[in-house]
């Protein structure tokens, strides 16, 4: 997902709302009035912005047939607008985020999942080479493991935000690529569902991602992220391991620091060994040793102030990254990861 709506995501998951659960009374049919007004003015009215992108997407390839049933019912989401321009900020610490992201519940629910899904999960995990319980924590923290994932028509909520216009370029293509995935059959428009920035399924892909990651794991034909668990949890894994994880070391771990550290050796671009950080001072979060392993690179992350949690952050912590750039997600997932493995 792009990284501004995944902050959008983060922000709301703090007061206990996904982006995906957003909004499911919100839909509105085409405007002829709307409370999102002044900037209106200056844009066509929606059903003529539509015509053009029906346009584009001949332009771009789409079928005749695509066109039609992608565009039969299309609506204007004006939830979607207001969200877009009023992304909520608030100021938080680890502290007070994790307890609300990765509450008991979500802990013993995905326990749970992992022992339900255990033999796919596994299965798919040796071939992508990505430990089961970080897809796992993925699925959780993305969408309360299937839970909320979105009750938006895609296309629509693409069409709105492209007509919004102040990332018009970035949600056409996103409607573009949305469009190529109905014409090759993977899903029906009034099927393809997802959060009100267009996120889809249990994955919470963009139509970017579904394109380069999403996988066909169950063999039917179909690449379904929102019904099938072989689907969802491949193209998790598949999206990891294409951005580098590694399989044979964990996402981080929560140190401890001297007084007085230098916390200009801190920031993902800073990477040492383990030992040098060990003779730096950094030491695990009950003061005993860093791992002796010599063939891992950390960095050191503050998300907060020195009076906070600290981590080193392994190679695995810049893969999740990729996927959302917020320490405080890649912090979510891990620890939910880590929770599920201690209470198995």
């Amino acid at each position: 997902m792009n990284n501004w709506i995944k902050n959008i995501a983060l922000a709301c998951s703090v007061v206990g709302i996904s982006t995906a659960a957003m909004g499911v009374s919100s839909l509105v049919h085409l405007p002829g009035v709307s409370s999102v007004a002044h900037a209106e003015e200056e844009r066509p009215q929606f059903e003529v912005y539509v015509e053009t992108l029906k346009d584009k997407a001949r332009e771009h390839g789409i079928s005749e047939d695509a066109i039609a049933r992608a565009f039969e019912d299309i609506r204007f989401y004006e939830r979607a607008v207001t969200a877009d321009r009023n992304q909520p900020e608030r100021v938080l610490t680890l502290d007070t985020y994790l307890p609300r992201a990765v509450p008991d519940w979500k802990v013993q629910q995905g326990i749970e999942k992992f022992e339900e899904h255990r033999e796919l999960l596994e299965e798919v995990g040796a071939k992508y080479g990505v430990q089961p319980r970080f897809i796992v924590a993925l699925w959780g923290i993305e969408t309360n493991y299937g839970g909320y994932t979105g009750n938006f028509r895609v296309v629509s909520a693409l069409a709105t935000l492209a007509w919004e216009g102040r990332r018009e370029e970035f949600f056409t293509r996103q409607l573009m690529q949305a469009l190529e995935i109905i014409d090759a059959g993977h899903i029906e428009p009034e099927q393809m569902r997802g959060s009100w920035a267009g996120a889809m399924g249990q994955t919470q892909f963009m139509p970017s991602s579904f394109l380069s990651y999403a996988i066909d794991f169950d063999g039917d034909g179909k690449i379904d992220i929102w019904n099938s668990f072989p689907d969802v949890f491949a193209s998790a894994a598949n999206y990891l391991s294409n951005v580098g994880w590694k399989d044979d070391v964990t996402w981080g771990r929560q140190v401890q620091i001297p007084a007085g550290f230098d916390q200009e050796q801190a920031g993902l671009s800073i990477k040492k060994p383990l030992a040098e950080w060990q003779a730096l001072g950094v030491r695990r979060y009950d003061g005993s040793d860093l791992p002796t392993r010599d063939d891992i690179e950390a960095s050191l992350i503050i998300p907060d102030d020195e009076d906070g949690r600290i981590y080193l952050a392994y190679s695995n912590w810049d893969s999740l990254m990729r996927w959302n750039r917020s320490n405080y997600f890649v912090v979510a997932v891990g620890h939910l990861a880590d929770r599920i493995q201690l209470g198995r």
